[in-house]
């Protein structure tokens, strides 16, 4: 009786978990003033939809934005001017990739997939912050996963229901 409860129990932390699984980034860490692959982990689609199309938008002080393309995804790369110039290797950057949408593709809701960029993290970022990139899942029937939230001042990551994807930001790494 008690194996059999126990089995039980394990089973439905197990389905829990599975139903909190939210978009994520793999590389939970990279230092400012690098280069940094973004590889955002897609687990889930919608109430049993297909995710149809992902849209990640890039914060500021995240220039020289590159999507890797996916087989059988179209891919838009939406471009807009940055709230100030940046400095990429010594060429003053005022304007590039705002947001990175992939659609037309069909991600099963029992299914995995992931979503790469590749992109420079300016010395304007702050090391010892959390940079976010919000991500909003889209499915058939007007379904959506908005990944968007992102922790108040004193407030944990674990607290929230739809947390952005978040990557800890590091001492630039000298020499570079």
């Amino acid at each position: 009786m008690l194996k059999r409860t126990l089995t039980a129990l394990a089973v439905l932390t197990l389905g829990a978990g599975t139903a909190l699984a939210h978009v994520s980034l793999q590389l939970k860490e990279a230092p400012v003033g690098s280069t940094y692959r973004a590889i955002f982990q897609v687990p889930h689609g919608c109430e049993g939809k297909p995710t149809t199309v992902v849209r990640v938008q890039i914060p500021e002080g995240v220039i020289a934005v590159k999507p890797q393309p996916k087989a059988g995804w179209t891919l838009e790369k939406v471009k807009g001017a940055y709230a100030k110039s940046y400095d990429y290797y010594g060429t003053p950057t005022g304007e590039g990739v705002k947001e990175i949408v992939w659609s037309g593709g069909s991600l099963g809701d029992d299914e995995y997939d992931e979503f790469v960029l590749r992109a420079y993290l300016t010395k304007d970022l702050k090391a010892g912050e959390t940079l976010y990139f919000p991500v909003v899942q889209e499915c058939p029937d007007g379904l959506a996963e908005r990944w968007i939230e992102r922790p108040a001042d004193g407030q944990s990551v674990d607290d929230l229901e739809l947390p952005a994807p978040g990557v800890k930001l590091l001492e630039a790494v000298s020499g570079h």
